[in-house]
This record gives C-alpha cells, sequence and structure tokens, in this order.
C-alpha cells in the first residue's frame, strides 16, 4: 500500500454495540451487567462512556466559562497554580515560625497551620511572627472557634507589617460545622450570626483581600458521607451561611467574595474529581438564584486529604492513599490543598512526614505536570458523566434539605446524621466483610509493625479553648463569640468524626494487651493433605488472623485424624480452624472434627465451606465457616475474646 493510499484509508466508527459484542465473547457467559459496579452515592459505574451519551449542553463550554465545572480560569493552573497549603502542628509560636521558616524555603505557598490556643499565650510573639512575612504568602486557616482573636491579631500585625500589599487568603470559620462537631449553637440562632456578621464587617474593613467565610464539609466527609452528601451538604450551608450576612445587611457582592469552601477528598479517585467539578456547577446555581452575577458566582475550592481513609497500622501505605487523593484533588480544580502526613493517625507527625507531604504536591507540580495544563480531567467521558450524575443527585437532596429547613434545621432533627449514618454503616460493614480492602489493615497486615497505641485526642482539640485570658482582647471587637459556644450545651448529636480502620485497629490493640500480659494470640492451623492441597486457604486464614493480631500456627502436612489430635496436643493454642481442599474435607469428613472436640476443649472452625455434610460439620463442633464473605471483623473479635478469657483465667 502506497502513502498516498494509506492516507486515503478511513476506519469504521467503533460503536457501544461493538464493544459489546466483543465483551460479551471475552467474559464467556457471564452477563455484561457483571462489569456495573455500584457506589455509596447510587451510582452505578459503566464499564464505558462515550461523547454519544451527551447532549450538546457540553459543547462549547471551557474553563473559566459558566457553568464553572472546568474551573475557575480560562488557563487553569498554567495561570493561577494552587497554593500547597500544609497544616503544620506546633506547641508554640517559636517552633511554628521555625517549622514555617523551613516549609515555605522547601516549596510550600501558603501560610497555614493548626489554629489553636497556644497561639495567644504571647501575643507580641504572635503578631510579631505574622508581620515577619510582609504579606508574602496567602493565608490558609480554619480558624474555627478562634476566629475573632485571630482576625484581629491579623489586623494588627497587617498596620505593622510595613508591607505595600494587604494580607490575602482565607482566614475563616464556619459555624454551621463547629455547631454540628459541638451538639448546637448558643442560645439564640439570630442573635449570634448577628453578631458574627458584625466580627465579619469589621475584618472586611481591616483585611479587606481576606476571605472569612468557610463551607467546611470535611467532618461530614470524616463522619461517614458520601459525595452526594457533602456536596448538598456544601451547597445547603453556603445558602444557609450567605442568607445570614444577606439578612444582616451585606450586599450579595460583597457576601460571596467572602466565602471559601473546604472539602476532604476521599479514595475514589475519579468520584472525588467529579465531585469537585459538580461542587462549582451547583453552586454556580445557587448563586445564580440568588440574583449574582456570573463573575461572582465562581467558587475557591480548600481542599485536604481525608482523615477518614487513613490508618496507624503500616502507616506508609498512607502514602500512596495521600497521593491518590491529591492527585483526585488537582485534578478537580482546587485554589489550596493540604496533603496529610502519613504519621498523622497516630499522632506522631515529624519534618521527615511532613517533608513527605509536601513534596507529593511539588511531584503532582513539577514531575507531573499538572499546574501547566487547563483542566486536566477534562475529555474524559467518565468524569463528566459522574459529574453530572453527582451534580443532579446532590441537587435533589439539597432541595430535600431545603423544605426540612436547611442545614441547620437537618441537623437539629438529627435527619442528617441518621442519613451519613447509614452511608457510614455501609461502608463500614464493607470493611468488617473485607469486601473493600484496607491494606495493611484488613488485608495484607504486617504482625511486626512496631506502633505503639497513640494516646487518645480530643477530636475537638482546635476547637474549644479553655482560656481566652491569653487572647486579642481589647483589640477583638467581640470575643465573648467564642466565649458563647464553650457554653453551648448539646441540643442534637454531634457528627460522629472517625476512620474507618478503628475497628481493626482496636483488635490489633486488644492482641497487643493479651502480649503484655504473656499470652501470645495464637490460632492453630491443621493442615490436611500435602502443601498443594491446604496452602490456599492455609494462606488465607493466615492472612485473616493477622488483620486481628493473631499469629497463625502452622502444622505439618495431617493425613490422619490421630495426626491432627498430636498437633492439638503439642501445641498451646485453644483455637484451631481445619484448613484444606474439597478433597480433603470430602475424605475426613466430618468425624475429623468430632474426634477433636470429643477428646479436647477448644474452639474448632472450617476454612472454606465444604461441598457437602454442612450441617454434618456443624454438629461435630464447627463454630464457623470462614471464607471470603465472611464478617472477618465479627470472627476476630470473638478469637480475640475466647484468648482474654484465656489469659484472664491465668492470671
Amino acid at each position: 500500500m502506497t502513502i498516498d493510499n494509506m492516507k486515503a484509508t478511513s476506519f469504521k466508527d467503533a460503536t457501544f454495540e461493538d464493544w459489546q459484542g466483543k465483551a460479551a465473547a471475552s467474559l464467556k457467559g457471564k452477563p455484561i451487567d457483571s462489569l456495573y459496579t455500584n457506589t455509596y452515592e447510587n451510582i452505578t459505574l459503566k464499564p464505558l462512556y462515550t461523547k454519544g451519551e451527551f447532549s450538546d449542553e457540553l459543547a462549547g463550554e471551557l474553563p473559566g466559562q459558566l457553568d464553572y465545572r472546568r474551573g475557575i480560569h480560562s488557563l487553569g493552573y498554567h495561570s493561577e497554580p494552587w497554593q500547597i497549603a500544609n497544616r503544620l502542628f506546633y506547641t508554640s509560636v517559636g517552633e511554628l515560625k521555625e517549622k514555617l521558616d523551613n516549609a515555605l524555603s522547601k516549596g510550600q505557598t501558603a501560610i497555614a497551620f493548626d489554629v489553636k490556643q497556644e497561639l495567644f499565650s504571647d501575643n507580641r510573639a504572635l503578631i510579631s511572627f505574622i508581620s515577619s512575612y510582609k504579606n508574602k504568602y496567602p493565608l490558609a486557616l480554619d480558624a474555627g472557634l478562634l476566629q475573632t482573636p485571630l482576625l484581629a491579631a491579623l489586623a494588627v500585625a497587617e498596620k505593622e507589617s510595613g508591607s505595600d500589599e494587604g494580607l490575602s487568603g482565607f482566614v475563616a470559620a464556619d459555624p454551621i460545622a463547629e455547631a454540628g462537631l459541638l451538639g448546637g449553637l448558643p442560645a439564640g440562632e439570630d442573635e449570634f450570626f448577628m453578631k458574627w456578621a458584625k466580627v465579619l464587617e469589621e475584618a472586611a474593613q481591616q483585611l479587606p483581600e481576606v476571605k472569612t467565610v468557610l463551607v467546611n464539609s470535611a467532618p461530614y466527609h470524616n463522619s461517614g458521607a458520601n459525595a452526594v452528601q457533602e456536596l448538598a451538604i456544601a451547597i445547603s450551608t453556603g445558602a444557609y451561611l450567605l442568607q445570614k450576612l444577606i439578612d444582616n445587611g451585606w450586599e450579595l457582592k460583597k457576601a460571596l467574595s467572602k466565602i471559601v469552601f473546604h472539602f476532604a477528598i476521599g479514595s475514589n479517585f475519579f468520584m472525588e474529581t467529579a465531585k469537585l467539578r459538580a461542587a462549582r456547577l451547583l453552586w454556580s446555581k445557587t448563586a445564580e438564584a440568588f440574583g449574582a452575577e456570573p463573575e461572582d458566582r465562581k467558587m475557591i475550592i480548600s481542599a485536604e486529604t481525608s482523615k477518614f481513609t487513613k490508618t496507624i497500622f503500616d502507616p506508609y501505605v498512607n502514602m500512596l492513599r495521600v497521593g491518590n487523593e491529591a492527585f483526585a484533588a488537582v485534578l478537580g480544580g482546587i485554589q489550596y490543598l493540604h496533603s496529610g502526613s502519613f504519621d498523622e493517625p497516630a499522632g506522631t507527625v515529624n519534618s521527615f512526614s511532613e517533608r513527605v507531604a509536601r513534596n507529593t504536591q511539588l511531584v503532582l507540580k513539577s514531575e507531573a505536570h499538572l499546574e501547566k495544563v487547563a483542566d486536566p480531567a477534562g475529555g474524559s467521558w467518565y468524569v463528566e458523566s459522574l459529574t453530572k450524575e453527582l451534580a443532579e443527585k446532590a441537587w435533589e437532596l439539597f432541595l430535600d434539605m431545603d423544605q426540612k429547613g436547611g442545614i441547620y434545621a437537618t441537623l437539629k432533627s438529627g435527619w442528617l446524621q441518621e442519613q451519613i449514618a447509614q452511608t457510614a454503616e455501609a461502608r463500614e460493614q464493607d470493611i468488617a466483610t473485607r469486601k473493600k480492602s484496607m491494606i495493611g489493615t484488613n488485608v495484607y497486615a504486617n504482625l511486626s509493625d512496631n506502633i505503639s497505641k497513640p494516646a487518645v485526642q480530643e477530636i475537638k482539640s482546635h476547637h474549644i479553648s479553655d482560656s481566652l485570658d491569653a487572647a486579642i482582647g481589647k483589640v477583638s471587637s467581640d470575643s465573648s463569640l467564642l466565649e458563647s459556644f464553650k457554653e453551648v450545651e448539646p441540643s442534637f448529636a454531634p457528627l460522629n468524626l472517625k476512620r474507618l480502620a478503628e475497628p481493626y485497629e482496636e483488635l490489633r490493640f486488644r492482641a497487643w494487651k493479651l502480649q503484655e500480659k504473656g499470652s501470645v494470640p495464637k490460632v492453630g492451623l491443621i493442615c490436611l493433605g500435602e502443601l498443594k492441597k491446604h496452602k490456599a486457604r492455609a494462606d488465607f486464614i493466615s492472612g485473616l488472623l493477622s488483620a486481628g493480631g493473631i499469629i497463625a500456627e502452622r502444622s505439618g502436612e495431617v493425613d490422619s485424624n490421630s495426626a491432627a489430635i498430636d498437633f492439638i496436643n503439642s501445641s498451646e493454642a485453644k483455637q484451631f480452624v481445619i484448613c484444606g481442599d474439597q478433597q480433603s474435607y470430602n475424605s475426613f469428613g466430618p468425624n475429623l472434627a468430632q474426634e477433636i472436640t470429643s477428646e479436647h476443649d477448644v474452639k474448632l472452625y472450617l476454612a472454606g465451606i465444604p461441598d457437602e455434610k454442612q450441617s454434618e460439620w456443624k454438629i461435630a463442633g464447627i463454630q464457623e465457616f470462614l471464607h471470603v464473605r465472611s464478617n472477618a471483623l465479627q470472627t476476630l473479635s470473638s478469637m480475640l475474646h475466647e484468648l482474654e478469657v484465656g489469659a484472664n483465667a491465668k492470671a
């Protein structure tokens, strides 16, 4: 074939039906439906997405154009790079200054730290610390209940900095999220927001470029909410706070300019990317409903990698989780990003882990070149489809919440907490049964992990301060705003912050307590037949036991009932699992279990489900059949309980 002929050659466009035919042949009789999966958002993920599924509604839409789903800047990160805003942890202003100087010199681009009472132990030191940066870097601070004194300190620092440029970024708080964590707002909802609007008005005059209103959906995410719920909550909260400012005399344009949204980014990569794109679409439509001009409908997004998905054990896997989540956030189009340290769940953050977290974003910028592309996710029909479906479902939920009185009313009634709890329960069930894997926690657990149980930290440590005596005082326009929150008595059930790995981590800590008492948590594996016959199930059981911190003690190749009895006699274990293939189970039969239980007071399990005589195995003494659909968490907890009873009996 000549070059000219090759140029003239055309190919028939492949259709979805063509793909279906090829897929059906590859599946060898399995239905096409087996390739579809359902998500916690009640969205069915298809194996293939094409442009043909969309109307012309997306045609011509570009980054920087309404409805902003593709980003708020026409050139994306190429013109406006996202800010690396990793929060720093500290014990004093001096330590914070040292850590922040180091972080900024090594790639961090925004001033971000955990806002807590220690900041106000020395007012002059705090003001000097802020002034020293001469407004070179934007602020990225969730001020929580310390917003009032912090804004006051920043106003003083602004005057003393001598810089031609004013402070920028955000020093914001979300009273609704705080109320959700505490169980209520101070008495008098209208009075509280009148005072809050007054504080923000003073800040707007002194710090005109600083955003002060946070719409924080992270607490809901870290309670187990799905992406649809997070979006509906964020839009409902944004509309609520916007209306409160308008009710207190703010102009719409000014109020919108002070709002920044904050999202936590979970492990479902494409869902999280689509979540951020859908958020901009939804807020654009919401602001339009308030009468906002197109330029004022843009959503400023701050994000953080999820706390919900992180683990204490095998912490280096958290590096991969953080990298995945940070990548998803960047593709979604954020302005500020906190990538968490891999050892943060254990409370052992150090300079190395902070460096790794910071460098995660630097790699995305400088090596993946994501800041050089406008809308890196553009062109993916999968992401576009998820964006559209998330937006539609979230809008329906938002309207449902609105009919129930809005975000705060649904919190007060407990309806919202119940919706989130149902989603969290589904997630927890999947982790318990290992339908969903957490590497190093419920699968591939490393029993040699040398981690001590961390001290229990108060979840809301940075939300509630013990004293305001050392705060800014006279500089603050209304310090009673914080005091009023301290006096809140819960009037509804607070949000239940958690991590998915916690139940398995608790099993590991129980196993460690047994070791501290001198009792090794051990279960015996009775391995039937030669290695190739029992290895698969013995390996499966070993992996299952390790998730609970239990050691698997394997027998040799058991070829008779007497050999099994000999192994039991030689072992200190009081619980045993019979492991073999179906042929071995049929050969040995339930009489093996019967002989063991008649001679020894032990708990006996069977790996897998036998092809026949299941009821006879149960009658012979098998406690449970352990297989891939078993509730691993429940089984391991039961095994540990038996070990604890035995250890206590010896004590």
